[in-house]
């Protein structure tokens, strides 16, 4: 859709409400974003990659701000594995929150098992 000299990129995505897993409710969200033709031109993707980039963009936000969690972020971006949310990260350098103290902890368990 072309209004006033911009485009206007409707992604789609599920917010999930609810007290329990079992009583969860799906309610489809639309979010609409106005971009300049020119601009729109300029970032050489399609409507339905740009769509796709500003979901992905929102619920990487998300996540980082901790407003998501990892299996909320699967669901967002419908994903069916956790291996695919792995492979997300690592294309967006989100790398695991991993001290030090983490790894010295998980030695001592270990040695604490035999191994």
């Amino acid at each position: 859709m072309v209004t006033n000299g911009s485009r206007n990129f409707t992604f789609a995505s599920r917010m999930f409400c609810g007290g329990t897993d079992s009583d969860v409710k799906e309610k489809p969200m639309q979010v609409t974003l106005e971009i300049p033709d020119d601009l729109a031109g300029e970032l050489g993707a399609t409507a339905g990659e740009l769509s796709r980039l500003a979901l992905e963009a929102l619920a990487l936000e998300e996540y980082k701000a901790n407003h998501l969690t990892e299996a909320q972020l699967i669901r967002l971006l419908g994903f069916s594995t956790r291996y695919e949310l792995d492979g997300f990260f690592k294309e967006h350098d989100v790398w695991a929150d991993y001290t030090i103290e983490d790894l010295h902890r998980e030695l001592r368990d270990l040695e604490t098992l035999g191994l």
